[in-house]
């Protein structure tokens, strides 16, 4: 059986009994980084064989993974903090499971991008999860160019030494709207500032962050419309950074339409390409 076992983000306390049960009583812990998951794992007294899965790794590692579950053993999954699965290359792992039908499940816990949601003031009901957008300005526009029409709140992962550019780059796409920066969360720092993004941006200008940040963004209004116009524009660039499947989802995803409308619409596009080249 595998387990997806959630991990404190930051305050060690934050761990279920139910975790800490499970961590026990596995033949195997399978970790982001030795190092982090180590001091976990002497908090609490729990002296196991780790192994390291991540994204350098993943597909090296994911067979032997495999095969010790096909001869029986019990396995944690667990990521340097949160939940395993959310930006990490825990993923592909249960594909595979599901593939070969082998056992798992999940021990819930600790989600920083759940925390930061509720943390920040801004509507729960509805909120759509981007990770961390690519490093370079252009491409980030692009992928907040086919996300801006979300009539939802947007969470995202981003670094210290990016936050400037990305809320520039969002203010800019997204125009000024209300946002929230949420840093060492459960951790002796924990700070969250909120305001309209240009506002956020004066105060890390004067204040640079430090820590894990979740940058949370205010959705669309709800008086947004699309045209013809719009869904070219968005699908031409999420064609230039995702494959056709992932374009597809994002840009149904954002503009509410049926993946079979979008996708339809894409094919075009790339037929209308191929022979303009």
């Amino acid at each position: 059986m595998l387990y997806l076992v959630a991990t404190p983000i930051g305050n060690l306390k934050d761990i279920s009994l139910r975790a800490i049960e499970i961590l026990n009583e596995v033949d195997m812990i399978v970790c982001e980084d030795t190092r982090v998951s180590l001091k976990l794992l002497s908090h609490y007294g729990i002296s196991k064989p780790l192994l390291p899965y991540h994204d350098h790794n993943a597909n090296h590692i994911r067979p032997r993974i495999l095969s010790f579950l096909g001869d029986g053993k019990n396995i944690a999954y667990i990521t340097d903090g949160g939940m395993p699965l959310i930006s990490d290359p825990g993923f592909k792992l249960i594909l595979a499971c599901q593939r070969k039908n082998y056992p798992y499940t999940v021990i819930p816990g600790p989600s920083a991008p759940l925390m930061a949601l509720c943390l920040s003031g801004l509507s729960p009901d509805r909120f759509f999860f981007c990770g961390f957008l690519p490093p370079k300005s252009a491409a980030r526009k692009a992928v907040l160019e086919t996300i801006k029409s979300i009539q939802a709140t947007l969470l995202f992962f981003e670094s210290p030494k990016r936050l400037l550019p990305f809320l520039k780059d969002a203010q800019e796409v997204l125009g000024d709207r209300e946002g929230a920066i949420c840093r060492e969360m459960t951790k002796l720092f924990e700070d969250v500032q909120k305001g309209a993004l240009s506002k956020l941006k004066e105060y890390y200008e004067t204040y640079p962050p430090r820590g894990e940040i979740v940058v949370v963004v205010e959705g669309a209004s709800s008086s947004s419309s699309f045209s013809e116009k719009d869904l070219e524009t968005y699908l031409k660039k999420a064609l230039e950074t995702y494959s056709l499947k992932e374009a597809v989802n994002l840009v149904a995803t954002a503009m509410g339409l049926s993946k079979r409308e979008i996708y339809q619409r894409a094919l075009q596009l790339k037929s209308e390409r191929k022979s303009l080249s």
